[in-house]
């Protein structure tokens, strides 16, 4: 068994003690649910699609009115599960065209949950429809597309809110406000960020017809079209360049949002990273398994390491990120947080918080996890927060954008072997034709860029 499900068998077992957070109260951080009951759609219905939609159940009264899938037997399941878990107990109008779904039952939120390549698309075409907009991450698998998605939020005054949760993790959050603000680190000039999950899916499955139930261009899109091997759905589609950014644009693209937020950062003034496939190159993965990545600001580097072989730095933080200060050090990771000070003073250790006996039903839910369950409910609860108020979520699209971009520089940078400098005035890379002409990918006709 490799390392990443070990540690999702640990999260779903729940092996980690479950600490109340004392010290700082979450509870209350972005209020109660409206009472107003919006009309929801679901575009993407597979393993997270479904669990953002039934956190967002939990938490307020909504009705879903429609879902999109271009898998049908997936479409068909998850239909059947939503009449199940919302109030009114009514199945939900299913659709295989997500642009028909939108013009045809008007949703006033809608949550994506596509992979990577239709992200953009489906965001863009929502707000467009009059929806604000739940959007995973990474928002985007170029640095363009992320551009025209934030000036789509703002020119048609939507809400978007990208599902980097970790900024309502509550153990997260105690952290940022007790260790951090609090100025226990002190003055802060390293960063590291790692991911060691064995979680790069390197197979070499035949080509194979596609099945009647599964509509294989549409899932496709604007991406190019590889021959089919197999439903793409869950890990699959991930080891492909195709249709992301690898492991920087799913794992790092978390941590590195997280320390920017922590820290108030913005956009780097250069990014610089190295890697490539260098031990698992048997298979038809083209996503690398070792990477370093350097993002530089001034006084501070955070740095990303991840390598899908051999074992972590730190068995205890696999997938984590590490504050380096002069009084003291910060590791944080979905499942805990530990501060060292660097001479007097006490340890904090805090673990992740779960709400188990209030929403007894996450226990029975297939796949879900455990530990993201509470930062999900806040973080839907922020998202509605800002749309009753009008305000930005603690997730905005401009925020999930620079972190987006930034991995998708790395990747560049990796690329062309030379360290870049974004201009996000200008969306040029400075002093860089060549990197410049990589920001947007091309695109699969009919489908057209949305470049702004």
């Amino acid at each position: 068994m490799n390392l990443y499900d070990i540690n999702r068998r640990r999260l779903l077992k729940g092996a980690a003690a479950s600490l109340a957070l004392g010290a700082f109260n979450f509870s209350g951080l972005y209020g109660a649910a409206p009472a107003k009951t919006y009309r929801v759609a679901l575009i993407g219905t597979g393993w997270y699609g479904k669990s953002d939609l039934f956190r967002l159940i939990q938490v307020a009264p909504v009705e879903v009115v429609a879902l999109c899938d271009v898998d049908k037997n997936q479409l068909n399941a998850a239909g059947e599960m939503v009449s199940q878990r919302q109030q009114s107990r009514k199945k939900p109008k299913l659709y295989t065209d997500y642009q028909k779904l939108l013009a045809e039952t008007s949703p006033e939120i809608v949550l994506i949950g596509t992979p990577d390549h239709w992200h953009a698309l489906q965001m863009i075409d929502a707000v467009k429809a009059g929806a604000h907009v739940y959007v995973q991450k990474p928002i985007s698998v170029d640095v363009l597309e992320g551009e025209a998605m934030v000036a789509a939020a703002r020119k048609y005054n939507r809400v978007v809110q990208v599902g980097t949760q970790r900024k309502s993790t509550p153990h997260l959050i105690e952290a940022k406000n007790n260790i951090v603000d609090a100025g226990l680190l002190g003055k802060i000039s390293h960063v590291e960020m790692c991911c060691y999950y064995h979680m790069r899916n390197n197979g070499n499955p035949a080509v194979q017809p596609v099945p009647d139930y599964f509509d294989y261009d549409m899932w496709t899109g604007p991406a190019p079209l590889r021959p089919y091997d197999g439903i793409p759905h869950v890990r699959w589609w991930r080891t492909f360049m195709e249709y992301g950014n690898g492991i920087m644009g799913d794992m790092c693209v978390h941590m590195f949002d997280t320390v920017r937020w922590m820290l108030k950062l913005g956009w780097p003034k250069r990014i610089t990273s190295s890697g490539g496939i260098y031990v698992q190159k048997e298979g038809k993965s083209n996503i690398a398994d070792t990477q370093t990545a350097l993002f530089e600001y001034d006084g501070l580097n955070c740095v990303w390491e991840h390598r899908t072989w051999g074992g972590p730095a730190d068995p205890e933080y696999p997938w984590s990120f590490t504050l380096y200060g002069e009084k003291g050090t910060l590791k944080g990771s979905t499942m805990q947080y530990d501060f060292i000070p660097v001479e007097k003073g006490e340890k904090i250790h805090k673990d992740v918080v779960y709400e188990k006996e209030k929403y007894p039903e996450d226990l029975k839910e297939k796949d879900i996890e455990l530990n993201a369950a509470p930062a999900t409910r806040l973080h839907m609860l922020n998202f509605l927060q800002a749309i009753e108020n009008g305000g930005r979520p603690v997730a905005d699209i401009e925020e999930g954008h620079i972190s987006t971009a930034c991995c998708i520089m790395a990747n560049l940078s990796m690329k062309t072997g030379r360290p870049l400098v974004y201009d996000p005035q200008t969306r040029t890379v400075k002093n860089d034709a060549e990197a410049t002409a990589l920001l947007a990918r091309p695109y699969r006709g009919p489908w057209v860029h949305p470049m702004p």
